[in-house]
């Protein structure tokens, strides 16, 4: 059973950093390209980051760029998001997904395999 588990969330003040991380379990990461995503309250899921299953290419939302980096750590099966300078427009809940063998659409939200069930962020002014 596939198991995408987010954590790291918290509730923070403006300028902090936080560093997530999603844990995959009966899956191994290193075929699957893994992105961040976050749901604000009463929006749509948006794209946040997305990092390919190759490694070799990156896309971020342009209001996190410069302050979030994705990362991956194939050997532990877990994937990071670094969140700096976070600002109270980052609130949201955060989740991860993974889509096999994924090279194109980093930054659609549709067709991944697997998503976790999100870990609260929280940034107050």
């Amino acid at each position: 059973q596939v198991q995408l588990v987010e954590s790291g969330g918290g509730l923070v003040q403006a300028g902090a950093s936080l560093r997530l991380a999603c844990a995959a379990s009966g899956l191994g990461i290193a075929i699957y390209t893994m992105g961040w995503f976050r749901q604000a309250p009463g929006k749509e899921r948006d794209v946040v980051a997305t990092l390919t299953w190759t490694g070799r290419t990156t896309y971020y939302a342009d209001s996190v760029k410069g302050r979030f980096t994705i990362s991956r750590d194939n050997a532990k099966s877990t994937v990071y998001l670094q969140m700096n300078s976070l600002k109270p427009e980052d609130t949201g809940v955060y989740y991860c997904a993974a889509d096999r063998f994924r090279d194109s659409r980093l930054d659609s939200v549709a067709g991944y395999d697997y998503w976790g069930r999100g870990t609260q962020v929280t940034v107050s002014s």
